[in-house]
């Protein structure tokens, strides 16, 4: 315990000189002295707008890295960290959509209605109309823009594909999972379809192509066919590491000597995607990008244990809201770094590329209020501190809430029941019922997993709804403070009610019948009109003013013949 007396000394200091006497309901602790999200920043001292390349990995854990200390071998990916700035203290969301949505738009889920779970296939729904997006302001600034992989923002209306939403090009799926081979992604059984997009249109004659070389090889033709001397923003979402476990074999006879058949599979996706960044850079550096060029790579959110990931030695794994679902891999390699070949400790979290990357691209920020983050450019490149002094994970009012969490253990101002994390300065809170918490070791043994962390599992917090922890101190979050340190718990529950009142009603509608591929030609797309009611559920928020409910009944019984027609299509086939 004494190192969290040292370590944590910073903090404690300004708690004893007055730090709980700040107005934790106000929108910044530190707005007198760090410069926020809405200010403008200075400008970059760059000749001209560099090319952007940012890289998104589809569920690799914090451990799977080769500078992490992995068995994986990722040669590229290290090298490209070790010559920029690595973010070791970078922050993701715990799932797909809500990570993405973040990156897309530069706020929290919380105000864009996507603070529940994940878009799915059938659902109605999809990134805000109204969120002016990071393409489109790169768009405003005259670049070129093109997204390459997985989307997973919604699709039910074209308005929501991602040519509609700032990019100039796109090749790559739609839904959260495809078959790496022949892109094929089943919403339950019987509910099967194609998912590969070119454009607008179904891409069949890109079936049998492995996605990781598919998209690479699309990168680099895109680099080709452009002019150098044009800015340009290539926005590269691997479907690896996603299940299905999928890899050419000479990747996987690799790891032949691993025992874990999934760790196997999986190891060889992560040197296959390694190998992939290799021919992006190469393909950078052959056709005159590579000098006036910012590459970033981050994953979405941490590692699927239970497929092969390892997010060690961190708690917790995908989906939840440990250290293992939201810290994340992250680095910069530019040669515009004015201090390269160093690791940074500044805060940094997803929203903060949308600021960051406008910023360096010249484009305008004054016309985007609201964004949730801020300019890390001088942070990364100069090694300045980070304006960021704290993150919302999220506040999530639809998950399952916590059997033992109250408003009374809320000190009366929050019910700790309700799934809700927060980090400020060096603490970190947990509320509800963040998720699965092991501590999962790498997967080497065939039998995997044992039985000696399912027991560490069982021992913990098992009637629990609150959880403190000094991250900087306790990374691991192997020691819960909340009960000696019940005046910082009572601080940040404040701060999560200040971000609640915030929030948007929740955007979760049920699911649409007319939304099964096989009313689509057998292909995952857009299955509504313009004229479509738009779907608000789960949040208790009121549709939009101006809706009649004469439409609703309309959408009602059309969905009703859908979903008669479906049972009459789905009993003939069995």
């Amino acid at each position: 315990m004494a190192v969290y007396a040292l370590t944590g000394f910073s903090l404690v200091s300004l708690l004893s000189f007055g730090y709980l006497s700040w107005d934790w309901m106000k929108p910044s602790l530190v707005a007198d002295v760090a410069t926020g999200p809405m200010e403008k920043s200075l400008p970059p001292s760059f000749s001209r707008p560099p090319h952007i390349i940012f890289i998104l990995t589809d569920d690799q854990g914090y451990h799977d890295v080769g500078y992490h200390g992995s068995d994986i071998q990722t040669p590229t990916l290290d090298r490209l960290a070790a010559e920029g700035v690595k973010l070791e203290n970078y922050y993701i969301q715990p799932i797909c959509t809500p990570s993405r949505s973040q990156l897309i738009t530069g706020r929290y889920q919380i105000h864009t209605g996507l603070q529940h779970s994940i878009i799915r296939p059938r659902q109605p729904n999809c990134l805000p109309l109204d969120q002016v997006t990071l393409p489109q302001k790169l768009q405003e600034a005259g670049y070129s823009t093109h997204m390459v992989g997985k989307w997973h923002l919604g699709f039910y209306k074209k308005e929501c594909l991602p040519t509609r939403r700032g990019f100039d090009t796109f090749l790559g799926s739609l839904t959260g999972n495809v078959d790496y081979y022949t892109y094929d992604n089943c919403d339950g059984p019987g509910v099967c379809g194609y998912d590969l997009h070119e454009g607008e249109n179904v891409a069949w004659d890109q079936s049998g192509k492995y996605s990781t070389f598919l998209y690479a090889q699309r990168v680099s033709k895109i680099l080709a066919s452009h002019s150098p001397k044009e800015p340009i923003f290539i926005y590269v979402a691997f479907q690896a590491v996603h299940t299905p476990l999928q890899s050419p074999k000479e990747y996987i006879y690799r790891y032949r000597s691993m025992g874990n058949v999934a760790r196997r599979k999986y190891a060889a996706m992560v040197t296959c995607m390694d190998e992939a960044v290799k021919n992006i850079t190469w393909a950078l550096k052959k056709y005159g990008y590579y000098d006036n060029s910012v590459i970033v790579f981050s994953t979405d959110n941490g590692g699927q244990t239970f497929s092969g990931g390892s997010n060690w030695p961190l708690r917790g794994r995908k989906g939840t809201y440990w250290e293992g679902g939201v810290r994340g891999i992250g680095f910069v390699h530019s040669p515009l770094i004015k201090r390269k070949r160093r690791t940074s400790w500044a805060l940094v979290h997803i929203t903060d590329w949308y600021p960051t990357l406008v910023s360096l691209a010249r484009g305008n920020l004054s016309n985007v209020p609201g964004l949730d983050g801020y300019n890390v450019w001088p942070a990364i490149s100069e090694g300045k501190e980070s304006p960021r002094t704290e993150i919302l994970h999220n506040i999530d009012p639809l998950y399952n809430h916590a059997k033992y969490g109250s408003l009374e253990d809320g000190f009366g101002i929050w019910n700790t029941a309700v799934q809700a994390s927060i980090r400020v300065g060096e603490w970190k809170l947990l509320t509800g019922d963040p998720g699965y918490s092991d501590w999962i070791p790498p997967q080497t043994l065939t039998n995997f997993p044992g039985s000696w962390w399912n027991l560490e599992r069982l021992t913990d917090g098992l009637r629990k709804s609150v959880w403190l922890f000094n991250i900087t101190a306790d990374p691991y979050e192997r020691y819960d403070l909340s009960e000696q340190r019940p005046d910082i718990v009572r601080a940040l529950l404040a701060r999560l009610v200040y971000y609640n009142q915030t929030a948007i009603p929740v955007r979760y509608p049920a699911e649409n019948p007319r939304a099964h591929p096989d009313f689509n030609g057998g292909a995952w797309g857009p299955w509504a009109s313009e004229d479509d009611v738009e779907e608000w559920g789960g949040g208790g928020g009121e549709p939009p003013k101006g809706r009649g409910k004469k439409k609703k009944c309309k959408i009602c019984k059309l969905r009703s013949f859908f979903r008669k027609l479906n049972t009459r299509l789905m009993s003939n086939r069995i």
